[in-house]
């Protein structure tokens, strides 16, 4: 994909590793300017070393984006740094609680998992829109789930955000398309990050072969998809969702018998 971002500037949220990584890398190889953020310092200091490759063109700001006064610091902080926001990825995203029945859930589990990976995503916005409309326009970028377009049954927290994000999505590609943001989203299945790779190889097979293409997903294919998505060649695109599942949710796969012979 022929993707000449020069002189643009991308911020990605939830960047410390896995897909917001590989969506940093991207930015950065097409010729943006990056600015990253997570709560991660130390990895964000190693990955900012990555990407400046000596040219000063890649800033990590940690942070945490369920703070309002946190997160319109760090647009700030681009702002004065690079002058300018075109694109924004916003992947950060909360631990939520482990699988549980909804009746059983903390309430304090609940509301942490929102916390980040949909208030952070609402308050990310707020402040990376106006930015983008006096840099004459651009795209964001947020990562949702196949669980914001199913139900997943233990994870309520987590469904709940990511739904949430789905209709976060579609609001603001409506509320901004006349001053030139888009605003769209990115449903990922099952991908080779952290936490698939602590499932082990039996794990990762198991999620491998739900698919219908028969393997799990790479951080690089999501990145590949949003730097798509920020691109002139999306440039119709807005308010919607592509969904990276490896088929998943297209439906079920065939029905396959053998019949002997008669």
């Amino acid at each position: 994909m022929d993707t000449d971002m020069t002189g643009k500037v991308a911020l990605v949220t939830g960047a410390s590793r896995g897909i917001g990584a590989a969506v940093a890398r991207g930015f950065r190889s097409a010729g943006a300017r990056v600015a990253i953020t997570a709560r991660d310092a130390d990895a964000l200091d190693r990955l900012a070393d990555e990407l400046a490759d000596g040219d000063g063109h890649a800033l990590a700001l940690p942070a945490d984006v369920s703070d309002p006064e946190a997160v319109t610091e760090v647009v700030d902080r681009v702002l004065q740094e690079f002058g300018r926001l075109d694109f924004a990825c916003n992947n950060a995203a909360g631990k939520g609680h482990p699988p549980t029945p909804l009746v059983e859930v903390p309430i304090e589990a609940f509301d942490s998992g929102l916390a980040v990976s949909l208030r952070g995503i609402f308050l990310s916005m707020r402040a990376e829109i106006p930015a983008i409309v006096r840099s004459g326009g651009g795209a964001i970028v947020n990562m949702s789930s196949t669980a914001g377009l199913q139900g997943v049954g233990g994870l309520a927290s987590y469904v709940a955000a990511k739904h949430g994000v789905e209709g976060l999505t579609k609001v603001a590609g409506l509320d901004y398309a006349g001053l030139g943001v888009r605003v769209n989203a990115i449903a990922p299945g099952p991908i080779l990050t952290d936490n698939l790779k602590r499932a082990g190889a039996a794990g990762q097979q198991a999620a491998a072969s739900a698919m219908p293409l028969q393997r799990v997903g790479q951080p690089e294919e999501v990145a590949a998809a949003v730097l798509w998505l920020c691109s002139e060649a999306a440039g119709f695109i807005t308010g919607t969702t592509l969904v990276i599942d490896g088929g998943k949710l297209a439906g079920t796969p065939p029905f396959r018998v053998t019949v002997g012979p008669r």
